[in-house]
């Protein structure tokens, strides 16, 4: 019997196929390259799954491979490119899956946004953005949203695709710069909201949700939205996280998220919790890596009986717990082509049993350093708390260099892979 995963985030595909193994399922990873996961894969025994390359981007042909396939039993689509593909393609072979309408409107930030302004649960509206900046859209956007505002891609990931507006010239300007830029959705304006940011992780089933922990995430400064530092978990007072509980129940219910991984960012402003996005799917980067570690179960077990359509039994049971952990994203100093890393023999005599986890090949262009695009790969390290898993990490990520080359005067931009 098989479960079939149609793409994957950069890291945990060793840790689905372990959970697959424990449901007794076959992991088959669907996929247009498989390099991309060269460091997971290389990291397996010869045999542990099997790789089908294929455009996973052409749903017809995937669905005629799965009816080929003998004995799919489910279907895991854990990244955000992939979430629509997925959702289609559990739908028409049947499988157990969540509503098709729910994954598509959770991949419409402006849509979830709007959905949980008229239910009470965020304050910010969501704007739509014209096309080429018609006449009085900014005015619109100052009336409905006000300054700070956010301008962004109703379906962007990685924080690409993100403007920060202060004041009327900013505003312009971002309008301007949106122009020309391909989005994957459409532009709209949302509020900025100030404070610090964090992620939640959840597991749902049947309608009841599971906190399983906060991650903080500390970013670059403003204007850009770039992601630097995580570390799991937050030791949020039990008040604190039993209302936030309740509260991403409430936020998940009202978009009809009823089963599943979720990863929601949110701001906790003076006034309390503000969603910033909702994501379907485990977290990215090496979230799934952090809560396997640090609540002492392989989480990817409710990943793949989820998709077999069982009651997973994280819902049920007391992780044993485990080291809290914390990485930092590696990005260089500049652009240019990915040339290695510096300072790596140096983890090995360092506290919190620091790693170097690769995100990029030697070659690969480095040209997006305002986003998540730009980094290399990822400095991972352990501790008591998050507090001293960050302080490790840090002093880890400090002694390690992105090295890139200039880029060859015939070089040209090409798409990256999907990453996570």
């Amino acid at each position: 019997m098989t479960i079939v995963c149609l793409e994957s985030l950069t890291f945990g595909l060793g840790h689905l196929v372990r959970a697959a193994d424990t449901v007794g399922e076959r992991l088959v990873l669907l996929t247009g390259d498989p390099s991309l996961y060269a460091h997971e894969l290389g990291r397996m025994p010869a045999g542990a799954l099997d790789v089908v390359k294929t455009d996973t981007f052409d749903t017809e042909a995937v669905a005629r491979l799965l009816d080929r396939m003998p004995g799919v039993r489910g279907l895991i689509s854990s990244t955000d490119t992939w979430t629509r593909v997925g959702a289609d393609l559990t739908e028409r072979c049947g499988l157990p899956g969540l509503d098709t309408a729910v994954l598509r409107l959770m991949r419409d930030k402006a849509a979830v946004r709007t959905l949980l302004h008229a239910a009470g649960l965020t304050r910010g509206r969501a704007v739509p953005c014209a096309p080429d900046g018609a006449d009085g859209l900014r005015e619109r956007i100052v009336e409905e949203v006000g300054l700070p505002a956010v301008l962004k891609d109703t379906a962007g990931t990685g924080s690409q695709n993100v403007w920060l507006a202060y004041d009327d010239a900013g505003l312009d300007r971002a309008l301007r710069e949106a122009s020309g830029r391909r989005l994957k959705g459409r532009l709209y304006a949302e509020p900025y909201v100030a404070g610090p940011l964090y992620s939640a992780e959840t597991f749902t089933w049947a309608g009841r949700t599971r906190l399983l922990g906060v991650s903080s995430r500390l970013m670059s400064p403003e204007p850009l939205f770039r992601e630097e530092i995580t570390a799991f978990p937050v030791a949020f007072p039990e008040p604190r996280r039993a209302l936030l509980e309740r509260w991403l129940g409430e936020v998940l219910s009202v978009l009809g998220y009823t089963d599943r991984f979720a990863h929601t960012e949110f701001v906790l402003t003076c006034d309390g919790p503000e969603v910033v996005e909702v994501n379907p799917r485990i977290g990215g980067a090496l979230v799934g890596e952090g809560l396997c570690r640090a609540l002492g179960v392989n989480v990817y077990e409710a990943m793949a009986e989820a998709a077999l359509g069982r009651r997973p039994r994280l819902m049920d049971t007391r992780p044993p717990g485990g080291p809290a952990v914390a990485f930092v994203l590696g990005y260089p100093p500049e652009q240019g082509v990915f040339a290695g890393v510096g300072g790596l023999d140096r983890l090995a005599g360092m506290p919190g049993s620091p790693v170097w986890y690769p995100v990029k090949r030697i070659g690969d262009p480095l040209e997006h350093l305002g986003d998540s695009r730009g980094y290399a790969g990822i400095v991972y390290a352990e501790a008591e708390t998050a507090e001293l898993a960050t302080h490790r990490a840090v002093a880890a990520a400090n002694a390690v260099r992105v090295l890139t080359e200039p880029f060859p005067e015939s070089w040209s931009t090409r798409e990256t892979g999907p990453g996570g």
